[in-house]
């Protein structure tokens, strides 16, 4: 087993493809890079993209699901892990990762984004944590992070534990 990398990413199915573009480009460099990759495994969306594009490029893929979503996962997985719960889940996917990469997704993306944010922050994930800034899409909670600071709930080292990069070039040069 190499070094591991989440991904968090949305399951919807009518999202702009450069989204899954950018997705596939950040696996296949990442399988490149010799990383290995985490996901949630299903078969739709983001989630199938990533998933897809590591069977073809032949890297390793571990994906993690509830067991309330049997029948969700995508069939061409090789590696399922099954949890009971979300939460389990969550911190299944987290484990022994080096780096938590959420790109543009949903609230369940939102939602592991900022825990893991908030396990590092509490030195409880020790991986590093990017949000996938592509043309802008973070930009709404770069924001309200910023109001956190001015507004004295967080301080700057905090939000600076979450790191922006533009585009999967630049979220790549963090990895090799």
């Amino acid at each position: 087993m190499g070094k591991q990398v989440v991904i968090y990413c949305a399951s919807s199915s009518t999202i702009d493809p450069k989204y899954n573009e950018a997705a596939r480009q950040l696996v296949r460099g990442l399988h490149a890079l010799g990383y290995d990759v985490v996901s949630g495994g299903g078969a739709r969306g983001t989630m199938g993209a990533i998933t897809g594009e590591s069977l073809k490029v032949g890297g390793r893929h571990v994906a993690v699901l509830p067991r309330f979503m049997q029948g969700l996962e995508n069939p061409g997985l090789t590696e399922v892990l099954w949890t009971e719960t979300m939460a389990d889940r969550k911190e299944r996917m987290r484990e022994n990762t080096v780096a938590a990469i959420a790109l543009p997704g949903g609230i369940g993306t939102l939602d592991e984004l900022m825990e893991t944010h908030t396990l590092r922050k509490l030195n409880k994930y020790k991986g590093e944590v990017f949000a996938l800034n592509l043309d802008g899409f973070y930009n709404p909670l770069k924001a309200l992070l910023d109001h956190y600071v001015e507004t004295r709930m967080t301080d700057r080292a905090d939000v600076d534990l979450l790191h922006f990069p533009e585009t999967v070039e630049a979220l790549l040069e963090y990895f090799k």
